[in-house]
C-alpha cells in the first residue's frame, strides 16, 4: 500500500509513469509510487494531461482537483487530489 500524505491543500501520492502503453490503468506498485501505464507518449505534456485525465476519472472528482505537484517532465511525479477522503480514495485506487 503505498503512502498518502494529507495536508490542507489535498492528498499527494507518488506515481511512476509508464507512456505508450496499450492502456491506461495502474498496473501495480514500485517502492512507494503507484505504477501507471498511459497510451498518450511524453511530447509536449501530453502524458501530464492524460495522467490528470486519468485520476480524474479513476477518482471521479473533476479534472481540476487533480494536479501534478511535482515532476512536469519526470516519469516519477507526485500527483495531489483535491476534494477527497483519504479512505475514498485507498477504496478508489484498489478497485
Amino acid at each position: 500500500m503505498i503512502p498518502l500524505q494529507e495536508s490542507g491543500s489535498g492528498i499527494t501520492f507518488a506515481v511512476k509513469v509508464h507512456p505508450r502503453a496499450k492502456k491506461n490503468a495502474i498496473t501495480g506498485e514500485l517502492g512507494d509510487a503507484l505504477k501507471v501505464s498511459l497510451t498518450t507518449p511524453p511530447v509536449e505534456g501530453r502524458a501530464n494531461e492524460a495522467c490528470i485525465e486519468f485520476f480524474a476519472k479513476l477518482l471521479k472528482v473533476p479534472r481540476s482537483s487533480v494536479t501534478i505537484a511535482s515532476g512536469q517532465t519526470s516519469r516519477n511525479k507526485v500527483i495531489r487530489v483535491a476534494g477527497i477522503s483519504v479512505a475514498e480514495l485507498r477504496t478508489r485506487i484498489e478497485q
